[in-house]
Protein backbone atom coordinates (compact mmCIF):
# COMPACT_ATOMS: atom_id res chain seq x y z
CA UNK A 1 0.00 0.00 0.00
CA UNK A 2 2.97 2.44 0.88
CA UNK A 3 4.39 2.04 -2.47
CA UNK A 4 0.89 2.17 -4.18
CA UNK A 5 -0.78 5.03 -2.29
CA UNK A 6 2.22 6.79 -0.59
CA UNK A 7 1.26 5.70 3.10
CA UNK A 8 0.50 2.90 4.92
CA UNK A 9 -2.13 2.90 7.79
CA UNK A 10 -0.21 2.09 11.03
CA UNK A 11 -2.78 -1.32 12.28
CA UNK A 12 -1.27 -2.71 8.38
CA UNK A 13 2.30 -1.81 9.60
CA UNK A 14 1.76 -3.56 13.17
CA UNK A 15 -0.04 -6.42 11.50
CA UNK A 16 3.04 -6.96 8.88
CA UNK A 17 5.77 -6.78 11.94
CA UNK A 18 3.53 -9.05 14.51
CA UNK A 19 1.90 -11.81 12.93
CA UNK A 20 5.20 -13.51 12.27
CA UNK A 21 5.72 -14.58 15.81
CA UNK A 22 2.34 -16.91 15.68
CA UNK A 23 3.14 -17.43 11.82
CA UNK A 24 6.85 -18.25 12.13
CA UNK A 25 6.70 -20.68 15.03
CA UNK A 26 3.92 -22.60 13.46
CA UNK A 27 5.11 -23.00 9.98
CA UNK A 28 8.47 -24.22 11.28
CA UNK A 29 7.48 -26.56 13.23
CA UNK A 30 4.73 -27.75 10.69
CA UNK A 31 7.43 -28.44 8.15
CA UNK A 32 10.32 -30.10 10.27
CA UNK A 33 7.05 -32.54 11.45
CA UNK A 34 5.90 -33.05 8.26
CA UNK A 35 9.44 -33.36 6.84
CA UNK A 36 9.89 -36.14 10.01
CA UNK A 37 6.92 -38.10 8.93
CA UNK A 38 7.85 -38.08 5.64
CA UNK A 39 11.04 -39.71 6.59
CA UNK A 40 10.77 -43.38 6.53
CA UNK A 41 8.56 -43.33 3.12
CA UNK A 42 11.38 -41.73 1.45
CA UNK A 43 13.53 -44.40 2.54
CA UNK A 44 11.51 -46.92 1.30
CA UNK A 45 10.28 -45.16 -1.96
CA UNK A 46 13.98 -43.82 -3.23
CA UNK A 47 11.36 -41.39 -4.52
CA UNK A 48 13.58 -38.35 -6.07
CA UNK A 49 16.83 -39.98 -5.71
CA UNK A 50 19.58 -40.29 -8.11
CA UNK A 51 21.98 -43.41 -7.87
CA UNK A 52 25.60 -43.92 -9.78
CA UNK A 53 26.15 -44.94 -12.63
CA UNK A 54 24.18 -41.83 -14.41
CA UNK A 55 25.58 -39.82 -17.73
CA UNK A 56 25.96 -36.84 -15.01
CA UNK A 57 28.32 -39.16 -13.03
CA UNK A 58 26.32 -37.61 -9.73
CA UNK A 59 24.14 -39.21 -6.67
CA UNK A 60 21.63 -37.64 -4.77
CA UNK A 61 19.83 -39.16 -2.32
CA UNK A 62 16.43 -37.19 -1.35
CA UNK A 63 16.08 -38.60 2.58
CA UNK A 64 19.75 -37.21 3.51
CA UNK A 65 18.89 -33.84 1.56
CA UNK A 66 15.97 -33.76 3.81
CA UNK A 67 17.87 -34.83 6.86
CA UNK A 68 20.36 -31.77 5.93
CA UNK A 69 17.44 -29.59 5.40
CA UNK A 70 16.41 -30.04 8.89
CA UNK A 71 19.90 -30.00 10.42
CA UNK A 72 20.07 -26.58 9.21
CA UNK A 73 16.30 -25.65 9.78
CA UNK A 74 16.24 -25.86 13.10
CA UNK A 75 19.28 -23.90 14.14
CA UNK A 76 18.55 -21.44 12.17
CA UNK A 77 14.89 -20.94 13.39
CA UNK A 78 16.16 -18.81 16.50
CA UNK A 79 18.18 -16.78 14.17
CA UNK A 80 15.57 -15.93 11.54
CA UNK A 81 13.12 -15.33 14.70
CA UNK A 82 15.58 -12.95 16.58
CA UNK A 83 16.30 -11.02 12.89
CA UNK A 84 12.09 -10.44 12.48
CA UNK A 85 12.15 -9.23 16.02
CA UNK A 86 15.51 -6.59 15.22
CA UNK A 87 13.11 -5.22 12.62
CA UNK A 88 9.95 -5.56 14.06
CA UNK A 89 11.46 -3.54 16.63
CA UNK A 90 13.15 -0.47 14.07
CA UNK A 91 10.05 -0.64 11.74
CA UNK A 92 7.71 0.36 14.70
CA UNK A 93 9.64 2.51 16.52
CA UNK A 94 10.00 4.89 13.29
CA UNK A 95 6.22 4.37 13.14
CA UNK A 96 5.76 6.57 16.06
CA UNK A 97 8.56 8.71 15.64
CA UNK A 98 6.99 10.03 11.82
Amino acid sequence: MKEALGFAPSWLLWLRYSTFMILYPTGISSEVGLIYIALPYMKESEKYCLRLPNKWNFSFDYLYGSLVAIAIYVPGSPHMFRYMLTQRKKALSKGKTA
